[in-house]
């Protein structure tokens, strides 16, 4: 029997493989292929430990550094692993630039064991600090605590959080300004508010002053028209009776002087109305459909005689079309047109005539006179602009500027065209009617010149200054005149038997009566009289009376060849309303 001994060592040799020949011979390869790959472990960890882009080293955690890989050299500045791990002898004083870091990262280890992304600075050599972040393990190793730290350069990082820090207080200190800078600027604002607000309330005081004023001058021009254009319209007709008379030469010449002063009068007076109303937006269109040589027709009748004066021939061109448009309105402009032709053509002749371009017609007056330069065409539709000729000034100069707000507010297209010695042509585009119609126009009938001898005429009028006007340029046309003041008179002399042809009454009577109360009193007591209306009153609501009475209607101061065109068509056929 062996002895014990000798069997533990026999069992030994077998664990491990020294046994018997047989036995060394089995394991012998093993044990060099797990030496080979320990080695082979323990040279990948060195190589890992060596080439690794962080920091690694081992260190006495009561006193310096016992193992350093190139990495944690190079964060610290030293030459080689061996440098640090020679002259860091004391972690406190030598690689911890903070004492207390150290002491808190002690405090940790003992109580954990381990303390991860500890952010601290480390000493280099140069003395000089570098930005790490470490995570540290505790391996107690004896007597003596040993530990275990990786470390990451965190300097980049760190350089780029205070330049973000302090890029944020740059711009918290720039938003600081800039509050600042607002709230100035608001306050400023604040107070041009206030002043706006001052400056607006100044500026609707003015403006209710200015059109309280405006309003005030129109009910002034309003109530002091209707005086003036009395007694102008008197002197009017008193003129147009001596004018029908023969006179001497020099008679005659004071005469025309007269008529000319009081028709530059009248025009100025009209138009610093028409002017008035046009600014006040007191002139509202009423569109209507129409036919077109009804109008031309009126026309003709108006100014044939004006033309013929002034040794002109006046030529109008007949036409069937509907217009639609405002007649009163149109007719203003229109009579500006041809007025102006004559006043400017010293001979040769005025045309006006149509022309169709779509769905509107341009209403266009031609005249042979001086023409207009090029540079002076927009001057005309300015307030007192006017063409000189010879030294002499003609009208006032308002007649088309009141034409260019008319045919704005109509929304008629106004058209100029002139030469220099070869006359003028001026034109307004009129819509057509929806449904154009067109009828063919029969010849005009010739104007007979002695239709008023011993026709029987009835003057209405409280002014006793234009009964005798009216009696004297009635009687110089051949006319029978009877005068009466009131409805009162004008009825007795009617039961007298005075049967008047036609009844011309003023619309503003004395004690409230009208004109309309006087010729409806005659028309119910003697039948349909013919009868027309002469008033200074030019309101719209006048107008729209007067329209829905068929009544046709002459403003004063009354026009002699108007009025004694107006006559002959009421002797002859029943006229349209609103001729004036």
């Amino acid at each position: 029997m062996k002895k014990r001994s000798e069997a533990s060592v026999a069992r030994f040799e077998d664990l491990i493989g020294l046994g018997d020949q047989s036995a060394r011979k089995t394991y012998h390869a093993e044990l060099t292929r797990k030496l080979d790959e320990l080695e082979a472990e323990r040279n990948r960890y060195k190589w890992l430990f060596e080439n690794a882009l962080h920091g690694i080293f081992q260190a006495d955690l009561n006193g310096g550094i016992l193992t350093a890989n190139p990495a944690i050299a190079r964060i610290c500045g030293y030459d080689s692993p061996a440098a640090v791990c020679q002259q860091v002898s004391d972690l406190a004083g030598e690689l911890f630039c903070c004492p207390e870091d150290l002491q808190r990262l002690t405090e940790r280890l003992l109580n954990t064991g381990k303390m991860m992304a500890m952010e601290t600075q480390l000493r280099r050599r140069d003395g000089s600090c570098v930005d790490v972040s470490m995570n540290v393990l505790l391996k107690p190793e004896g007597e003596r605590p040993v530990i275990e730290a990786f470390v990451q350069d965190i300097t980049e990082r760190k350089r780029a959080q205070n330049a973000l820090k302090q890029l944020n207080e740059e711009l918290e200190g720039r938003v600081e300004e800039r509050t600042e800078q607002l709230l100035q600027l608001n306050e400023q604002l604040r107070t041009e508010i206030d002043e706006r607000e001052q400056v607006e309330q100044q500026l609707k005081v003015a403006k209710e002053q200015a059109e309280q004023a405006n309003r005030s001058k129109d009910k002034y021009l309003a109530a002091a028209s209707h005086d003036l254009l009395q007694p102008m319209n008197a002197a009017r007709l008193l003129v147009a009776a001596l004018r029908e008379r023969p006179l001497e030469q020099q008679d005659g010449y004071l005469v025309e002087r007269v008529h000319l002063a009081l028709e530059g009068a009248e025009e100025l007076l009209t138009d610093l109305l028409d002017i008035s109303k046009l600014d006040q937006n007191a002139v509202k269109p009423e569109l209507c459909e129409f036919p077109l040589g009804q109008l031309l027709d009126s026309l003709a009748a108006e100014f044939q005689p004006v033309a013929e004066a002034a040794g002109l021939e006046l030529r109008v061109q007949s036409s069937g079309l509907y217009l639609r448009s405002d007649t009163r309105l149109l007719m203003r402009i229109l009579r500006n047109f041809i007025s102006n032709a004559i006043r400017y053509t010293d001979s040769g002749r005025v045309l006006l005539g149509c022309r169709r371009r779509g769905d509107r017609l341009s209403l266009q007056v031609w005249d042979s006179g001086s023409g207009i330069p090029a540079d002076r065409i927009d001057d005309i539709f300015r307030e007192f602009q006017q063409l000189h000729r010879q030294g002499e000034r003609k009208g006032v100069g308002l007649g088309l500027a009141i034409v260019e707000r008319i045919a704005r507010m109509l929304e008629h297209p106004i058209e100029v065209r002139s030469e220099l010695g070869r006359g003028s042509m001026f034109a307004i585009e009129v819509p057509l009617a929806v449904a154009i119609r067109e009828q063919r126009i029969p010849t005009a009938p010739q104007i007979v010149l002695n239709a008023l001898d011993g026709c029987r005429l009835l003057v209405v009028d409280n002014e006793e200054s234009i009964l005798v006007s009216m009696r004297a340029l009635l009687g110089e046309w051949g006319a029978e005149v009877a005068v009466a003041q009131d409805r009162r008179q004008a009825l007795k002399l009617c039961q007298a038997g005075f049967r008047p042809d036609v009844v011309l009454a003023d619309y503003h009577l004395a004690d409230q009566d009208t004109g309309t109360g006087v010729i409806a009193a005659l028309r119910a007591r003697y039948g349909p009289l013919p009868a027309l209306l002469i008033t200074a009153d030019r309101s719209d609501a006048c107008r729209q009376l007067f329209r829905e009475l068929e009544l046709p209607v002459l403003n004063k101061p009354v026009k002699p060849g108007k009025l004694r065109a107006l006559l002959t068509h009421l002797l002859t056929e029943r006229p349209p309303a609103g001729i004036g």
